[in-house]
């Protein structure tokens, strides 16, 4: 039985990852930050107690900052793959927290590195780089469009790629990184945009709220759905060769445009509800982000299945269901909002 090892596994790709995995057959180890509330709502339905004889997913706790850590971890499990998604990944946010951004997102790749160099575990590693290392780079961008990033969490970004890089030549371990474009599905935080947008939207078709804040309107984005994107990340480990690929659908629509086909979709008009906060305005936009995964169809056969609209469909669905409960909640005389404040 292969055993991997998900950093990020309670996030939207880690789920999603795991998922995949535990039906082709691996064990799957999951590294875990301490928490005092619980954080792994994406992958309960796929826990197992350690005690029973039919568990393949092992969870450990640890953090990307500590390299002594990481290496026992290694060394304990010796995994035959590595997908390495635990970042602070919200672009926002690292301009906020840029020096926590760096430590976490730009080093923590560095010390699984140098973990798998001195303990010498014959492994693949998966570095789960991100089409913000474009930034300002003209569209379409590819393996060979030269990186601009504009932010904190793209520069951190920028610096995990190359590491990879270095180390692959340095040392030949066979690391591969996946420049994934933006990839969502209704596992996807509610701070960012895409999930902001539907879980609002179904919020106001249900009268649970009046108006939705949102940024940039006219930064475009290549948007594909999560599930598709991890079985890209599996077909890199499982090349003779590792190499780097970006993973995109090929197609760009603005924050606007998202927002409009949401509303529509709930027979809203959007104008009426969405109003523009500049609080949420990066001090360095990207304006335009759209993925040529040529290469990735070439070499790794591999193609988006979920069209946008799917993606979208697939989303309101998910956070209309969500909306309910909590309308069914506020109407028998609970205070959601107040509830969670005490626990």
């Amino acid at each position: 039985m292969k055993k991997a090892l998900i950093t990020g596994i309670t996030g939207q790709d880690g789920s999603y990852l795991a998922e995949l995995l535990l039906h082709k057959g691996y064990a799957v180890h999951g590294l875990i930050r301490r928490s005092s509330s619980f954080n792994t709502g994406r992958i309960d339905h796929l826990y197992r107690d350690f005690h029973e004889p039919d568990a393949r997913i092992f969870l450990h706790y640890g953090d990307l900052s500590v390299s002594a850590q990481l290496m026992e971890l290694l060394q304990a499990i010796a995994p035959d793959e590595i997908y390495h998604l635990g970042a602070q990944s919200h672009v926002r946010v690292s301009f906020d927290m840029p020096e926590y951004t760096g430590d976490i997102t730009g080093l923590g790749t560095l010390r699984i590195l140098e973990a798998i160099r001195k303990t010498g575990i014959k492994t693949k590693f998966y570095q789960a780089s991100s089409s913000e290392m474009f930034g300002a780079a003209p569209p379409p961008q590819n393996e060979s469009t030269v990186f601009q990033p504009r932010s904190p969490y793209a520069a951190a970004k920028v610096y995990a790629y190359y590491i990879v890089r270095n180390y692959r030549d340095a040392y030949g371990i066979f690391a591969a990184n996946g420049i994934l474009f933006n990839h969502e599905s209704p596992r996807r935080g509610e701070t960012f945009v895409t999930r902001k947008i539907t879980r609002a939207a179904t919020q106001i078709k249900l009268g649970l709220k009046d108006k939705l804040y949102l940024g940039n309107l006219e930064a475009r984005r290549d948007w594909g759905f999560a599930g598709d994107y991890v079985e890209a990340m599996w077909l890199m480990l499982q090349q003779e060769k590792p190499d780097d690929y970006v993973i995109a659908t090929g197609e760009t629509y603005s924050v606007r445009e998202f927002a409009e086909k949401v509303f529509t979709k709930l027979d809203l008009d959007y104008k009426k509800y969405v109003a523009v906060d500049p609080r949420y305005f990066r001090p360095t936009e990207v304006d335009v982000l759209l993925g040529d995964s040529t290469r990735a169809q070439k070499i790794l056969g591999w193609k988006p299945k979920i069209s946008f609209d799917q993606l979208i469909d697939m989303m309101i669905a998910a956070d209309l269901e969500l909306a309910k409960k909590e309308k069914t909640l506020l109407d028998a005389g609970f205070d959601c909002k107040s509830s969670e404040n005490m626990m």
